[in-house]
């Protein structure tokens, strides 16, 4: 097993964007297929495209998504064309409020958009299409590309067998392809310096579980899954030697905004003395934050903290099953209301149907928070390792190392 046989996230075929529907991995390998913008986006909120760097693709992506559909269909790149086009990049931004990655991907689209349509005369919509997708692709191609650079610039700080725990899914997934942290893991594998992963579940909906778990069982790497809450306990055992996770947005002083749990998980290594590292790209850094108050947290729906969600497929072994499935995914009772409520929505998936089903486990009328990141103060973190080199911070914080690695 290898990583190199992990399947590719994203990408741009025929004039639609293809991606691998995350919510339903392990069990199930569905490719959703997004012919429009906005169901790009529908694939960016309910999380089937996630990570940061995955992100800053599908927003390049979608842009050109919508240059090729809609933008196809006006007489002349101008000012009608331009407002539009301003109008559905602010739309795919805000997708998402956390993660810098994706705003990072639309607006390379979007100032490229307007510095053809200011230099050429007589541009089409046509031209201009090709333009952005072949700007699009070269971004997502840049992308593995910068993996797998910091993943050599962060294996290099392990010389040994090292037990890792990492956070969330900071691997192949979160990515085009190859991986952030977790491609640090697989740089340092090849390498022959890995001795184990402890692999946190991320609650309330399980990345670590089912993507980053998944992930090193392909490459063939050891590692073990655990509870959030039994960290501590690990890291007390003298069980890991370094922590290692992603990240969605970096500021300007170096706190990091990441999946929840982040900050709890940097305390704990703090109290334990195990070097705490975060790995991005640059395209994650953002330098018009100062410090980490100044980020939007993302807050999810209810249901992911109050229950379950299975997702299944299965095909109709009869015609008259077929037509009622058929008739039930066509009509507004896809969604269909079970007792204690919980919820099943069937979707017609290729061949056969797919469903997911929720299903509550918490008291009926309970109150909920359900934040998706918190932010991890720079005091707590090592080195952010990226592609251009480990950054250290120097005696009055990560302000000017940042700085002058960004350029």
């Amino acid at each position: 097993m290898s990583v190199e046989n992990l399947p590719r996230t994203i990408w741009w075929e025929e004039s639609k964007v293809y991606l691998l529907d995350e919510t339903r991995l392990p069990l199930t390998g569905d490719v959703l297929v997004c012919a429009t913008y906005e169901g790009l986006i529908m694939a960016i909120q309910s999380l089937a495209v996630r990570g940061a760097p995955a992100l800053g693709a599908a927003g390049a992506l979608g842009v050109a998504l919508w240059c090729v559909t809609e933008g196809a269909a006006f007489e002349a790149v101008e000012a009608e064309y331009l407002q539009r086009c301003a109008q559905v990049c602010e739309e795919l931004s805000q997708a998402r409020p956390t993660a810098v990655n994706l705003g990072w991907g639309v607006t390379q689209m979007h100032d490229l958009i307007e510095a053809q349509a200011a230099s050429a005369e007589n541009l089409s919509p046509q031209q201009l299409a090709d333009v952005i997708i072949a700007a699009a692709e070269e971004l997502c191609a840049a992308d593995e590309a910068a993996n797998r650079r910091l993943a050599a610039n962060g294996a290099a700080l392990f010389d040994k067998p090292t037990n890792f725990l990492t956070h969330c899914n900071a691997g192949s997934l979160a990515t085009v392809f190859y991986g952030t942290a977790v491609g640090v893991i697989y740089t340092a594998a090849d390498q022959g310096n890995v001795e184990h992963v402890w692999v946190d579940e991320t609650r309330p909906i399980n990345q670590g579980a089912r993507l980053t778990s998944w992930e090193l069982l392909q490459a063939g790497i050891p590692s073990t899954l655990i509870a959030d809450s039994m960290a501590a306990a690990v890291m007390h055992e003298g069980w890991v030697d370094a922590v290692i996770v992603g990240a969605d947005r970096i500021c300007a002083n170096g706190d990091v905004a990441n999946k929840i749990g982040t900050y709890g998980l940097s305390i704990l290594a703090k109290e334990h003395k195990i070097p705490f590292y975060i790995a991005a790209p640059v395209s994650t850094f953002d330098q018009k934050l100062s410090d980490g108050t100044q980020i939007v947290i993302e807050e999810r729906d209810h249901r992911e903290l109050e229950g379950v969600t299975v997702s299944g497929r299965f095909d109709a072994t009869t015609p008259e099953m077929q037509r009622a499935l058929e008739a039930v995914c066509n009509s507004e009772d896809s969604q269909l209301a079970m007792a204690q409520g919980h919820v099943m929505e069937i979707q017609r998936k290729g061949g056969g149907f797919a469903f997911d089903a929720w299903f509550k486990t918490t008291p009926t009328y309970v109150q909920s928070f359900n934040p998706a990141f918190d932010v991890t103060p720079a005091a707590n973190i090592t080195a952010f390792i990226t592609e251009r080199g480990v950054i250290y911070p120097d005696a009055d914080g990560y302000q000017k190392s940042i700085a002058a690695a960004l350029g």
